[in-house]
């Protein structure tokens, strides 16, 4: 099992790309979504659960605004351990991304960065790489204002910026709520005995609607979620449905 320290090691290996970020201005920086697929069932996974929650916390990338997503797949459940966080929708999400967009593979733990490049979830030198690609694609703007909460309630108010130079396009806004941090006993399966711990564990992912992206629009939403053990987050995307690719990604923490 690699340590923590590697992890970190592996992502600064990038010649003078990685440095602690976490003090730059965030609005001046480029966000950029990761979804991390993977399972309390896979003993691969822990490791890629480390990585994401360095991701989130240090924002080790120059330059990036690191926006993360833990999306638990449900097909490691019958192998001794049923995933208190998995779900069929982030399983057919994963294989989507195989079947649509011609990633390799459906597997745990993968990384996918900004819908664009996949791979195996713990590889640091693999996320150094599609992170620094994924900074030069252009990003509309999008602000998450007059957020509420009352008890399980969410309500917010998506509002995103007109980009001419997608004039014509067309994209799908999901909108994630997300626990900031979560602590499991994993008590049967390949990680029996262990205390997992989890960032940014998705627990609701719905598509609010269609937008055009070549026009200022704004959309107000609202579900029912219970509060995370650790407060929660918003996370709100665009992405565009015939490339996969994530055109605008932001975050608000509730």
């Amino acid at each position: 099992m690699k340590s923590l320290s590697l992890f970190t090691a592996a992502l600064c290996l990038s010649a003078g790309a990685m440095t602690c970020a976490a003090d730059d201005d965030r609005a001046a920086r480029v966000p950029v979504l990761l979804e991390l697929f993977t399972s309390e069932g896979c003993s691969s996974c822990p490791p890629a659960d480390r990585l994401l929650e360095i991701l989130d916390q240090k924002q080790p990338v120059v330059g990036a605004d690191l926006i993360v997503l833990s999306e638990h797949v449900d097909y490691w459940n019958g192998e001794g351990w049923k995933d208190p966080f998995s779900s069929s929708q982030f399983t057919a999400r994963q294989q989507d991304y195989t079947n649509k967009y011609n990633f390799d593979g459906v597997y745990t733990p993968q990384l996918v960065v900004d819908g664009r490049f996949g791979f195996v979830g713990s590889d640091g030198r693999a996320a150094s790489s599609a992170i620094q690609k994924a900074i030069r694609e252009r990003k509309i703007p999008i602000e998450i204002s007059n957020v509420t909460r009352d008890g399980d309630l969410i309500a917010a108010q998506i509002q995103l910026q007109a980009d001419q130079s997608f004039r014509g396009g067309r994209a799908v806004l999901y909108v994630a709520i997300a626990d900031n941090r979560v602590e499991s006993h994993v008590a049967r399966g390949e990680n029996a005995g262990r205390l997992l711990a989890h960032v940014a564990v998705t627990r609701l992912l719905k598509q609010v609607g269609t937008v055009d992206l070549d026009s200022a629009s704004s959309k107000d939403f609202s579900v029912s979620v219970p509060p995370g053990p650790n407060g929660s987050r918003i996370v709100a995307f665009i992405q565009d449905p015939k490339s996969g690719h994530v055109l605008g990604v932001a975050e608000q923490k509730l």
